[in-house]
């Protein structure tokens, strides 16, 4: 079992009455690749501050290496972190750029330059050494970011947004780089973001914040396809939620009345269900097919749209709600037209659809 490099128990955070985070309990194992995600004031920046020392908690503990650091001061964490920004000196070369932190801490110039080449190496820039910062492209200073975190070997590495201010072409490269380099550098890392196809793409496993709480904690496969809670269900990736109530649940699976049409529905059920509970059933656009299925509904085209990769259906069908339903499948030279207004059946398998509880 690896070590624990990072143990908050109870931590917490308030601006007068305001309660940016509420107490919370959350463990990094070493080498792992945990990303904060939630929407705009969730609390994952607040967290992330706290564990970085930029911010005082008002009640908990913060323990890196088994160290309780929960006042200290940022430079005593043994913690690197990555901006967005950047934040490289400009008059300085890359090499020298990546040796500072070596020089803050007394290495000789010699051993500096030669392990600021190494990292070098890392981030497949080595022959950039010599350049200055101007030089290089938005990814290339992202990843002279990351060397001159890494060069020093901190016990963990804070990445704050760091791709925010690439193109989407870009952001997806860097996503595979970081990786990368996270798999052959063994660092464990803590990383902020708000984009969930990142935070899917790249973690080991996500910590999905909501109103100063962590919502659901997980592998990215947990989270996306067994929710604990409607706004997980919504918030990771795009989903289907009809409102229903349990009619009998056993064994994984429950049979489900949807609300308003009487329809009843088997689905999926990864947590403990009583009759009579009110849920939500969450099916994937991706998991409904075209045509007849163990579950078919007759339903209206109310619009299509293609991605480019994806093709989109709209639909309105009377015996699962008054909501529109979403179902997409891949796009290709032969993909059949469909006329707003014209009729189609469809449905999905028990399997792909999860029942998940309402929050009270």
């Amino acid at each position: 079992m690896k070590n624990i490099k990072l143990l908050i128990a109870g931590l917490t955070k308030r601006y007068g009455a305001f309660v940016a985070l509420h107490p919370t309990d959350l463990e990094v194992a070493e080498g792992e690749f945990l990303t904060l995600l939630g929407p705009s004031g969730s609390g994952k920046t607040t967290l992330l501050s706290m564990i970085a020392g930029l911010s005082v908690p008002d009640d908990g503990k913060l323990l890196i290496n088994g160290q309780d650091v929960t006042y200290g001061a940022p430079y005593e964490r043994d913690i690197g972190m990555v901006f967005q920004n950047y934040a490289l000196f400009p008059h300085m070369t890359i090499a020298e750029n990546i040796a500072f932190p070596l020089k803050m801490r007394k290495v000789d110039r010699a051993n500096a330059m030669k392990r600021a080449q190494e990292a070098l190496e890392l981030v497949h820039l080595p022959h950039v050494a010599g350049r200055f910062p101007k030089e290089l492209s938005g990814g290339q200073q992202q990843r002279i970011a990351l060397a001159r975190c890494l060069v020093y070997k901190p016990s963990i590495v804070l990445m704050d947004e760091p791709l925010g201010a690439l193109d989407k072409k870009l952001r997806e490269h860097m996503q595979l780089e970081i990786k990368r380099i996270h798999r052959e550098s063994g660092t464990t890392i803590v990383y902020v973001t708000h984009d969930q196809e990142e935070a899917m793409t790249m973690s080991d496993r996500i910590c999905l914040m909501n109103g100063g709480r962590i919502e659901q904690l997980g592998s990215p496969g947990d989270l996306y396809f067994r929710p604990r809670t409607p706004f997980v269900a919504d918030f990771l990736g795009e989903s289907n939620l009809l409102k229903g109530a349990v009619t009998r649940a056993e064994g994984g699976q429950a049979e489900i009345t949807l609300a308003g049409t009487g329809t009843a529905i088997r689905v999926s059920a990864h947590q403990p269900l009583s009759a009579g509970a009110a849920v939500r059933v969450m099916v994937r656009p991706q998991n409904i097919a075209l045509g007849e299925t163990s579950q078919s509904f007759t339903g209206r085209v109310m619009d299509t749209m293609i991605t480019g990769g994806l093709t989109k259906l709209y639909l309105s069908a009377a015996q699962l709600g008054s909501e529109p339903l979403v179902l997409s499948f891949p796009t290709s030279v032969n993909t059949q037209s469909f006329g707003i207004g014209s009729t189609v059946d469809f449905g999905w398998a028990s399997a792909d659809a999860v029942a998940v509880p309402e929050q009270p």
